[in-house]
């Protein structure tokens, strides 16, 4: 499986897993800019989480804008965000210590 990612990958792959697909959407669902948005884009297809595919140039001309890239999640993408999400879910789990306590003047 491949690295667990940074919140930057992870929100981003959660949003194509709720089905926003092309960068411009990603970018407006998770609050990143493009350039964190696009690199992660690529690198999570190469690394084989994703598929890309570009639109019909026809239907982009059609409504006056360059083609856009649409993204889906590949198996082995659905299964690494399924394992992220579960160890996400068991760390909210972990009980809180008693030996933490706040030190003296602080807050």
């Amino acid at each position: 499986m491949p690295r667990r990612p940074g919140m930057a990958t992870f929100a981003i792959l959660k949003a194509i897993d709720t089905g926003y697909r092309h960068g411009f959407d990603i970018i407006d669902v998770t609050g990143l800019p493009g350039g964190t948005v696009y690199p992660a884009l690529g690198r999570l297809e190469t690394e084989g989480l994703l598929q890309s595919q570009w639109e019909d140039p026809r239907i982009a001309q059609q409504e006056g804008r360059p083609p856009r890239r649409y993204y889906e999640m590949r198996p082995a993408g659905k299964r690494a965000l399924d394992e992220w999400v579960r160890q996400l879910r068991q760390l909210e789990q972990l009980p809180a210590s008693s030996r933490l306590k706040a030190r003296p003047g602080k807050a």
